[in-house]
């Protein structure tokens, strides 16, 4: 004999007995309080179970206890044992036929989808092919977050709506300078690309978003990063289903071989320091970061055209990196 205790109704069920025939009407109480008929009953190692026909939805479900209405406790399937419902054969065959029905398509929609997912990855894998830089460690992503948060219950949290792919990075430390730089590629992110303490986000703690750019994690457009991809084919893997669609790609194609790198322009001065070493002096604040992960070490007292000056020390072998990155006015 298999039982099952209803802690709160305080009551042992007999899951081996039957509670319902075959034809009967039962009810569900609590999540909508929908009728169904049993059309099926089976025998398993745990006892009975319910073939059933939703009479709203024309929808097979399935449950394995059915309990007297007349000792209703809390939320399951119940059967009227004061006045039992039946249908007719010929009606519950009906619905069978129909509830079939709506069974396959469904599982022909879901087909469908899946192919059409399937074609979206390949599209996106060949468009990434092209796009990926080799030296890509990280992802630039702008997400649309819808806000889910109830005042009622205390709940707070959000979906996301869109993924839009604005970027590749060569490292993955956070800098708040390089979102700004890409949220500028797309119009519903260019408000984030002015320097804004306000938009900087910094929650690396557990339950946290990480660092990104936005108004607000729970609602509107965010600039975040992804990282820790072990190479770039795991990054094409990772974000072949985004673009498939061309819309949520924002990335620049990358610059011919020949082709000079986009750089920062400013009031910079690139010069030899020694024979192994090159500095950068002028106003680096908007690009401090960018320089710091370029191998620059800031140096507030570093002697030039014999006066203290403070400025960036790079390695010889640095110069072209740091000379694509500064354009000097």
């Amino acid at each position: 004999m298999a039982t099952v205790h209803l802690l709160g109704a305080n009551a042992n069920d007999d899951t081996d007995r039957q509670a319902a025939a075959k034809n009967q009407i039962i009810q569900m109480n609590g999540y909508g309080n929908d009728r169904f008929v049993v059309h099926d009953i089976v025998q398993t190692r745990w006892g009975k179970s319910y073939g059933l026909i939703n009479l709203q939805t024309r929808r097979f479900g399935q449950c394995d206890l059915i309990r007297p209405l007349s000792q209703k406790f809390g939320i399951g399937y119940y059967y009227d044992d004061e006045n039992p419902e039946f249908m007719d054969g010929m009606e519950v065959a009906i619905l069978h036929a129909e509830a079939e029905q709506h069974q396959k398509a469904e599982q022909e929609a879901k087909r469908q989808e899946q192919e059409h997912t399937r074609q979206l990855e390949a599209v996106g894998r060949e468009r990434l092919q092209s796009l990926v830089p080799a030296d890509a460690k990280a992802v630039i992503i702008a997400e649309l977050h819808e806000d889910d948060s109830d005042m009622m219950t205390d709940y707070v949290g959000y979906h996301r709506l869109r993924r839009v792919i604005l970027g590749f990075s060569p490292h993955t430390k956070d800098l708040f300078s390089e979102m700004r730089r890409h949220a500028a590629r797309f119009s519903e992110t260019a408000h984030l690309a002015e320097e804004n303490k306000e938009y900087e986000h910094r929650e690396k703690y557990a339950g946290g978003a990480g660092y990104y750019l936005g108004e607000s994690k729970y609602g509107g457009w965010i600039v975040t990063k992804e990282k820790y991809f072990k190479d770039r084919e795991a990054i094409i893997n990772a974000f072949a289903l985004i673009a498939g669609e061309e819309d949520n790609i924002r990335v620049e194609a990358p610059a011919a071989a020949n082709a000079v790198p986009a750089a920062v322009t400013g009031n910079f001065s690139i010069v030899d320091y020694s024979e192994r070493a090159i500095a950068v002096f002028g106003d680096t604040r908007t690009v401090k970061e960018e320089l710091k992960a370029s191998g620059g070490r800031y140096n507030p007292n570093l002697t030039h055209g014999g006066e203290k000056k403070a400025g960036w020390i790079f390695p010889k072998t640095k110069e072209q990196a740091v000379r694509n990155l500064l354009t000097v006015k």
